[in-house]
This record gives C-alpha cells, sequence and structure tokens, in this order.
C-alpha cells in the first residue's frame, strides 16, 4: 500500500533503530508498536500508531544498511507524523556533552554510538502508561494497557498488524466507565488520576513546548502525579537526557550495585550520579548496560489483582 507520507534522511550521527525507540514499546504484547518485518536494504524497522491533531496515523520506521533512516505514515495524521520522525529518532539529542567518566560506561557508550534519546512530543500519550505502572509490578501495567487499548482504541490506519490499535483518545479515557477499568485491574486511584488528566489534555500536550524542567513542574503540580511519573514522562515525551526516575522501585538498587557494589537510596544514587548532570538518564542508562548485574533477592512489589475487589 502507497504511504501517504514518506521521508527519508541521513542524520548526522549514528542511530540505532531499537535501542532508540524500542524502550517506548509498553511490553511484548503493546498495540501500538511492534517490530516490522525488515524488507531488503533495512537493518531493522518497527511500527507505531499515534493520534496526531489533525487525526490517527500509522508509521513504520526503518533503519536502511547505509545508515540512513525512512518513515512511512499512514492516516489522517500521517504528515505530521512522518514530519516528526526526526525528533522520534533523537534528531534533538546532543550526546555531545556527554563525558563517560567512568571505563565502564565509557566502554558501553563507544560500543553504542547509535543509542539515541527519543522525543515523540506527546505529553499525555506518555502519561496515560506511566500512571498505569505506577506502584505497580510492571508486567500488570503492560497487560492493563494493552486490554485498554485494544478495547478502547481506535484501529491503525494503513497496512498494520492486525493486532495494532491507536490508543484511545482523550475525550474517551474520560468516559470509561469504573467497570471498564475495574476488568483492566487498574485500581480507582491511578483511574482517577488518568481521567483527571484526560480532562486536561489539551493543555498537557502544550508542555512539550516549554523547556523540561519547567513541563515537569508543571506536570507534578496535577494530583497524582509525581517526581517518578513526570521522569518517566520527561524520557520519552521531551527528549530529556537528564530525567532521573527517583522513586523507582528497584532503579536505585540497580545503579547501587553496578557503581558501588550495594543497593543504595534514592538519596545516594542522584548523589552519585551528580557527575553526568544534565546527562543523568543518559548515564543511568549506559550504567545499567556496562554495569554488573544485581542479583534477585528481597522484596519484590506484590501483584495485586484490583478485579477481585
Amino acid at each position: 500500500m502507497t504511504p501517504d507520507a514518506l521521508l527519508e534522511w541521513r542524520p548526522p550521527h549514528p542511530t540505532n533503530l531499537r535501542e532508540t525507540i524500542g524502550g517506548l514499546r509498553r511490553g511484548p504484547s503493546d498495540p501500538t508498536q511492534r517490530e516490522a518485518p525488515a524488507r531488503a536494504g533495512e537493518r531493522a524497522a518497527i511500527w507505531r500508531t499515534l493520534r496526531a491533531p489533525e487525526g490517527t496515523a500509522s508509521i513504520r520506521v526503518a533503519e536502511l544498511d547505509d545508515g540512513s533512516l525512512r518513515c512511512e505514515g499512514w492516516g489522517e495524521g500521517a504528515a505530521v507524523a512522518v514530519a516528526a520522525a526526526p525528533e522520534l529518532l533523537g534528531a534533538r539529542d546532543d550526546a555531545r556533552a556527554f563525558e563517560p567518566h567512568l571505563e565502564g560506561v565509557r566502554v558501553t557508550h563507544r560500543r553504542h554510538p547509535g543509542m539515541r534519546i527519543p522525543r515523540t512530543g506527546y505529553v499525555f500519550d506518555a502519561l496515560v502508561p506511566a500512571i498505569l505502572e505506577q506502584k505497580v509490578i510492571v508486567g500488570q501495567a503492560q497487560d492493563a494497557w494493552r486490554r485498554l487499548v485494544c478495547a478502547y482504541g481506535d484501529e491503525a490506519p494503513g497496512p498494520v498488524d492486525a493486532r495494532m490499535r491507536v490508543a484511545p483518545a482523550a475525550a474517551t479515557w474520560q468516559r470509561l466507565p469504573s467497570w471498564a477499568w475495574h476488568r483492566a485491574g487498574v485500581d480507582p486511584q491511578r483511574s482517577r488520576t488518568i481521567v483527571r488528566c484526560a480532562g486536561r489534555a489539551a493543555a498537557i500536550d502544550r508542555l512539550a513546548a516549554l523547556p523540561s524542567t519547567e513541563a515537569r513542574a508543571r506536570l507534578q503540580s496535577l494530583p497524582g502525579i509525581g517526581v517518578w511519573t513526570s521522569a518517566e514522562v520527561a524520557q520519552r515525551a521531551l527528549g530529556d537526557p537528564d530525567a532521573v526516575s527517583v522513586g523507582d522501585y528497584h532503579l536505585a538498587k540497580h545503579i547501587g550495585y553496578a557503581l558501588r557494589g550495594r543497593d543504595m537510596t534514592d538519596a545516594e544514587m542522584l548523589e552519585a550520579l551528580e557527575p553526568w548532570a544534565g546527562q543523568r538518564y543518559r548515564a543511568v542508562k549506559l550504567i545499567l548496560m556496562s554495569g554488573p548485574r544485581r542479583p534477585r533477592r528481597g522484596a519484590k512489589l506484590a501483584y495485586v489483582d484490583h478485579r477481585g475487589y
């Protein structure tokens, strides 16, 4: 099927498609992002769906053998989505200021020059799954996301995998009945937070035009949105290379083990990351890729089936 919009470009820096936007996928069954079979001349390809102001869109982004990138789009929002593809794949990400400091980080940084920080530009769309992931097992949140998007999202335009959907519009999130949240395993606190934010979705999306620190402060002024959630959103929607997910159940422990061989508190983690100020999110990604892995031990978040209440 001929795309409604097409863009091919060669970025001034290496870009690894999977390492750059693979983390935007919310689990292996995320209906809004899936790997696509690579065509001749392609190293990798990924399908994504989104909702632009002009309408829904499906895009197929590909990393070509010669290092260039291609984005094809279908749907009413295709032109806007394709035009934004360079930012999605890290065009705004400037890693030149990054100083590895540690030999292990330096080696990993050199081995993965194509790992960029993506920027989707859609704050509300990044906020909903982040809220779903608050204080629950990641797999449980990903299952809720899949159930809700499949049940209440829109059909994805173009020649996409039949399992793909476009995430619900803000108005749809607002109208979901309590039993829909309950059936997906989402407790009232998280569902209320999403509904409240959906009522302000337009204003929330306008935060993408602000510096990340200001955008995060405004997000955190909303009930139910804290430091962890705003960081998760900033990493994806705003392309913030400095956003650290403070309050994460595991992150400080993993960073502590990689850097010091022991668990850390959030305060200790922030102190340890100070040499990378301005680039701490990038540092976290590289530290986790290069440092020793923390053994699985100790308390874990319990799976709480909210459908039973």
